[in-house]
């Protein structure tokens, strides 16, 4: 199975660790948070990886040549812009080739069952399927009772974006993101129409009328975003567990 870890963040909210190295090499336990999601995504199955790079790219890539030699690892170059999430999964279409894929951000530890996650990607001939949890956000997907996307909100300012004409959100039941998705290459025609740069929840939140995304909630899961340096501590405890 192939997976593409984003990597290629500017890791602002880690400052000044950030300065000098990539977020995606900020150590966690004496090991960078890539190795952690990338060791992770091994025991679970994937033998394949995409990794994009911009910010330090070039420690990213002798980290990876140095420490992953004997991995098949390939390298998405935004060095000379940074494409968005969106854009990142355009520009590297072909290397992400013909299969469903793991979308992983780097900077999320979880205990995500990746291999079920993607067997209800295939089983449901999905076009996405988002790991999604009731964690408390501001910003929520909602999906309807089949668990298919239809709708993003802000609790805070009340803005919903849908595709859907006079869609009912209090119908809806929202859901936070964590991150982590399946992706299908059906998508990959759609995206030929958008810019460089995009966001795929905002893709996703287009193309959600047209096409099968849905949610897939693990009842059990815990997630650590590590993106600002307050939460590093935590990260030390939780990979102790």
């Amino acid at each position: 199975m192939k997976a593409f870890v984003f990597a290629a963040g500017l890791g602002t909210r880690l400052k000044p660790l950030t300065d000098t190295m990539p977020k995606a090499l900020v150590p966690v336990k004496d090991k960078p948070l890539l190795g952690h999601v990338m060791e992770k995504l091994q025991r679970c199955g994937f033998d394949q990886f995409v990794v994009n790079v911009h910010h330090f790219a070039e420690q990213i890539v002798t980290y990876l040549q140095l420490e992953w030699g004997n991995t098949e690892v390939l390298i998405s170059d935004e060095s000379s812009m940074l494409l968005e999430t969106g854009g990142a999964i355009k520009k590297a279409q072909t290397l992400l080739g013909n299969q469903s894929f793991l979308i992983h951000n780097v900077d999320i530890l979880s205990n995500a069952n990746v291999a079920y996650l993607m067997q209800q990607h295939q089983d449901k001939q999905a076009a996405a399927t988002l790991l999604v949890s009731k964690r408390n956000s501001s910003r929520y997907l909602l999906f309807d009772q089949d668990m298919r996307l239809k709708a993003w909100t802000n609790t805070q300012t009340g803005q919903v974006k849908t595709p859907y004409k006079d869609l009912d959100i209090s119908t809806l039941t929202p859901y936070a993101f964590s991150g982590i998705h399946g992706f299908s290459p059906v998508l990959f025609e759609a995206m030929q129409a958008y810019p460089d740069k995009f966001s795929i929840i905002d893709f996703y939140l287009d193309q959600c009328l047209n096409f099968p995304i849905y949610g897939y909630e693990q009842p059990d899961l815990q997630l650590l975003d590590v993106g600002k340096l307050h939460s590093l501590e935590q990260a030390e405890a939780y990979c102790q567990l």
